[in-house]
């Protein structure tokens, strides 16, 4: 199991005052704690699937922020597309979880699958654990672990969204979740592995990470490609390395990352 919980949350968050601040607050603290078994359960198990799944919940819930969508719901009055054939089944059944469940028939089914009637207690889903658990229900559904795999934040976006809505707020959310992933599995610079071409994944992410912030420009996508090893050679000229385009201790520590220590 992955050591994910709510300080990895607060990580990739952005930072809310007053009432914002405490509702986000209180989400990240209840949903960190069950967070690692609960994506455990949901084989979002590997650093893409689990950094994938936190760029688009943090998205969706702007930032851990809520758990419910903002408008009202009336828009889905009436809507027997979801179920929603009494009146007020807008309102009720608006969208709620990390991931929206939106509408009185999706309400019911997933109240059935997780073994709480949701159809009788719609506020219920804005619980900040069963919340986490609806956005793994939704991502097991569509498949979109599958999207992660490839690390294609293209088609995991759609699958969420039914579109490309707030992409390069999601991306920037992908970029923060690899690093602090990266920052969590492999600790110091002394303990990062030997990185060179065709390597991929959240470390190669926290790599590229360091060397922008080294001042050399490189894409932040978890793979070490042509560009990422012409970023690292420019960087080992311009700090006196041997420039052969694979990152070792030496390399490591010229990038000088410095890690918190997790509570």
């Amino acid at each position: 199991m992955l050591p994910v919980n709510a300080d990895t949350l607060r990580a990739i968050a952005p930072r809310f005052s007053g009432t914002r601040g405490e509702r986000q607050g209180e989400i990240i603290a209840i949903a960190g704690e069950a967070l690692a078994g609960t994506l455990e359960r949901y084989a979002i198990n590997t650093p893409l699937r689990i950094a994938h799944f936190l760029a688009q919940t943090a998205h969706e819930s702007a930032g851990f922020q809520t758990t419910e969508e903002f408008a009202s719901g009336e828009a889905y009055e009436g809507r027997t597309d979801l179920g929603n054939t009494e009146p007020g089944d807008g309102r009720r059944f608006k969208g709620r979880g990390l991931i929206q469940l939106t509408g009185r028939a999706n309400y019911k089914s997933l109240g059935a699958t997780v073994g709480i009637d949701l159809e009788a207690e719609p506020d219920r889903a804005a619980e900040p654990a069963l919340s986490l658990v609806i956005a793994c229900e939704y991502w097991q559904k569509r498949g979109i672990g599958d999207h992660a795999d490839r690390d294609d934040i293209i088609a995991a976006t759609w699958s969420v969204n039914g579109g490309l809505n707030g992409l390069d707020d999601r991306i920037r959310y992908l970029v923060k979740a690899k690093a602090e992933l990266a920052n969590a599995l492999f600790g110091e610079p002394a303990a990062f592995p030997l990185l060179r071409e065709g390597a991929r994944g959240p470390v190669v992410a926290r790599l590229q990470f360091a060397l922008r912030d080294a001042g050399v420009a490189t894409g932040i996508d978890g793979d070490f490609g042509p560009g990422t090893k012409a970023a690292v050679m420019t960087f080992q000229t311009q700090t006196g390395l041997v420039a052969d385009g694979v990152v070792g201790p030496a390399s490591w520590s010229k990038l000088g990352i410095k890690l918190e220590a997790h509570a």
